[in-house]
């Protein structure tokens, strides 16, 4: 096989990394990703962004389309999608307090498209299904903690250590929980 053969394999292949990678993420995350990247590897990006109508810009490339819609068949399309916590939670079957507070937190950032959440919203959707954490703090710095991080403190609202937390699942903590799902699924 000739290496004129493998090279748009490779290409097929990094462009499905990149969807998959990308696609959990709302869209600003993405343009910085995007951002990121192409200034860490020296490219010009051409990037479709939204103009201020709302219409999508023009692409390098035609053709996009096609390719963008196999690359969502061959990964799987768009996650699983749940009318319910409870339904959610009992797909998921979380073990420990750390992925229950996960679990309660993907639900309520990504039904809702809040831009974030608090332990107090986290533990009363958990405490509905009687599965209430006595330190829901804790189960979240240790989601902080990790490599990557499952979990951000975006503010502190007040100076006690009791103050309103506000935090954010992150891409990895998405792609936690939605690898679970799809494994499951």
């Amino acid at each position: 096989m000739s290496d004129e053969a493998t090279e748009p394999d490779q290409e097929f292949a990094a462009m499905q990394a990149v969807f998959s990678a990308l696609s959990p993420l709302d869209e600003g995350a993405r343009q910085r990703v995007v951002d990121y990247v192409s200034s860490r590897l020296g490219l010009a990006a051409t990037v479709a962004r939204k103009s201020s109508s709302g219409k999508q810009g023009v692409i390098a490339d035609e053709g996009y389309d096609e390719v963008e819609q196999e690359m969502s068949a061959q990964v799987g399309g768009s996650p699983r999608t749940f009318e319910h916590f409870a339904e959610v939670f009992d797909a998921v079957d979380p073990q420990t307090d750390r992925d229950r507070a996960l679990v309660a937190a993907y639900w309520l950032q990504t039904s809702t498209d809040a831009p974030s959440v608090d332990g107090f919203s986290i533990n009363k959707e958990l405490k509905h299904l009687g599965h209430g954490l006595g330190n829901v703090t804790r189960a979240i710095d240790g989601l902080k903690a990790t490599k990557p991080a499952l979990m951000i403190q975006l503010k502190k609202s007040g100076k006690s250590q009791q103050a309103r937390k506000e935090y954010k699942v992150t891409a990895a903590g998405v792609k936690y929980i939605e690898g679970i799902l799809n494994e499951k699924g």
